[in-house]
């Protein structure tokens, strides 16, 4: 991704050097590894944690992170990407409600380490970026960043960005009532029932991101080109690929258990981002009246 040149977002917190929130801890040996994967699956709404069975967690303080000044020059280095990031998602969200006759509300990045408070409840590193409703604003701790290369073979700087552009297509769901019809049904279906809709929650906030890409292609950077290079769309795609509920479950446990989806699969994640960025229509990604859902 080419963003030479291209503004920072100024709706930022940087709580990193801030301890906060409550660190979640869970037990059990390799199932404490697998939790803690299936936990970074883009926790989408941010209302609350993704819960396995037979998992104990304990809460404990979060401590600070003590980082070299390599590893800290590295870090500003990720949030300067994740800034720039932000602010073309506004560029592009603005113009795009601007362009429908409404106005585009800016959520607000909060880059923290560890662990963060926030209006969804206290969340740790292990929960991975999220979205919260209640104060609309992103939730990121920057070492996901490497996870993604690291634990979902999904490299490159735009994996990251699809990541920011997931949860910023929360935020447009919030803007649009989504968010707040979604929690009115929680309380009156069955946990199998409602994740057939967190599902499709999650998989338009997919498409919007496929939306964003899709009208960002017609920015440049500070030398005139497209800040997005030829093989981004693809790094996008391998990350949407990576983090689908069977993919994630197979790893997991070697097996799949369709109905505790609550994201979607691989292929179905993969179809949402990629319609988006081929329409670039956000009339074009009603889920939750597809049959096919």
């Amino acid at each position: 991704m080419q963003l030479d040149g291209r503004r920072e977002s100024d709706n930022v917190e940087d709580r990193r050097g801030m301890s906060g929130g409550k660190k979640l801890i869970a037990g059990g040996g390799l199932i404490g590894v697998i939790v803690l994967i299936v936990n970074m699956l883009l926790s989408g709404n941010g209302d609350q944690a993704i819960q396995l069975p037979n998992i104990q967690q304990q809460q404990e303080q979060s401590a600070q992170s003590q980082l070299s000044p390599e590893e800290q020059a590295a870090d500003d280095e990720r949030a300067s990407f994740v800034k720039k990031v932000l602010g073309v998602t506004e560029d592009v969200w603005s113009k795009i409600f601007t362009d429908n006759g409404e106005q585009y509300t800016v959520p607000t990045l909060v880059l923290f380490r560890d662990g963060v408070e926030s209006a969804c409840g206290n969340a740790s590193s292990a929960t991975g970026p999220f979205y919260c409703p209640g104060d609309m604003k992103l939730y990121i701790d920057l070492s996901f960043y490497q996870e993604l290369q690291t634990q979902f073979n999904a490299p490159g700087d735009f994996a990251m960005a699809y990541v920011v552009a997931h949860e910023v297509g929360h935020h447009i769901q919030k803007l649009m009532g989504t968010s707040d019809k979604m929690q009115r049904l929680r309380a009156r279906l069955s946990e199998e029932e409602y994740n057939k809709y967190s599902v499709k929650l999650e998989l338009q906030a997919d498409f919007y991101a496929g939306v964003w890409a899709s009208h960002a292609q017609n920015l440049t950077n500070a030398k005139g080109r497209s800040i997005i290079d030829a093989g981004d769309i693809d790094e996008a795609l391998t990350a949407a690929n990576a983090i689908g509920d069977d993919a994630l479950q197979k790893k997991a446990q070697g097996y799949v258990v369709p109905e505790s989806f609550t994201h979607g699969t691989s292929q179905q994640r993969v179809y949402w981002f990629k319609k988006g960025f081929q329409t670039g229509d956000i009339r074009k990604g009603d889920t939750f009246n597809d049959p096919t859902l």
